[in-house]
């Protein structure tokens, strides 16, 4: 992290708008990202999530409005701002011609690292792929592909990843595999900013949720203070049934950790 995010927001927003010819997709956004922490960034298709993630990694200008990520403006210190950050995108951006194990070397040299090689057998290792690692990524599952994605994205120990729809096309279990992940991520003290439009991931991930709605962020708060917006619940005494989900996982045998033989 840059010296000058000491004490400082991870990523501070202000009054962001950026439209494409008459359409206006982010209509004035304004939030912060505490260091260290889970920021989910949750809304429908076409809400602003991608817009407002492109702005922030230095993808795309604003029309107006300022931001900073890690201390550094991202329109005039940009070249700072990317070498602070990783991103992850919607689609995994792998080579499914090189193993595992040749993406994280091939991104390792591309970052200059000393040691490609043990930086990538380190990752390798902790996002449970050593066994996988020697094998092309034509034969990695879904959840595989995405935890070596995200694998690549931490080469270099950015102390921010930027998450866009992190689980989008995933099954119910390496939707839960991904989870963990950046449980632990944000555990080791990496801040994570994420997109979603599932309500249930932000609500086990975040930190802290915003709601962006047509291009404007009509909620920012943490689940509990998001729960108090709505009138107060009255108790009723229900027979809780399992969920989908529980059943899915119960039925195939799924776990909710990091399975390397899941398919």
């Amino acid at each position: 992290m840059s010296a000058d995010t000491a004490g400082g927001p991870a990523i501070q927003v202000r009054s962001l708008r950026k439209s494409y010819g008459n359409h206006e997709v982010l209509r004035g956004v304004d939030f912060e990202v505490a260091p260290g922490s889970i920021f989910a960034l949750l809304g429908s298709n076409g809400a602003g999530k991608t817009t407002t993630i492109k702005i922030l990694a230095t993808l795309l200008r604003a029309d107006a409005g300022t931001a900073a990520v890690n201390g550094f403006d991202v329109a005039t210190r940009a070249a700072q701002v990317r070498a602070s950050i990783s991103l992850t995108g919607q689609f995994a951006a792998v080579d499914d011609i090189l193993t595992g194990r040749e993406n994280l070397v091939l991104v390792a040299k591309l970052r200059h690292l000393a040691d490609p090689a043990a930086a990538a057998d380190d990752l390798l290792a902790r996002f449970a792929l050593t066994e996988a690692g020697g094998r092309k990524l034509s034969t990695y599952s879904g959840g595989m592909r995405r935890r070596l994605d995200i694998a690549m994205s931490l080469i270099g120990d950015s102390a921010l990843i930027f998450l866009d729809e992190p689980t989008a096309g995933l099954d119910p279990e390496a939707r839960i595999e991904v989870w963990q992940l950046i449980k632990e991520l944000a555990g080791s003290g990496t801040t994570v900013l994420l997109t979603t439009q599932y309500l249930e991931e932000a609500e086990q991930l975040a930190d802290r949720i915003a709601i962006l709605h047509q291009g404007r962020l009509i909620a920012d708060g943490t689940l509990d203070e998001l729960k108090r917006l709505l009138p107060p619940t009255q108790i009723e005494y229900v027979e809780k049934q399992p969920s989908l989900e529980e059943i899915f996982l119960a039925v195939t045998g799924g776990k909710t950790g990091t399975s390397e033989g899941a398919r």
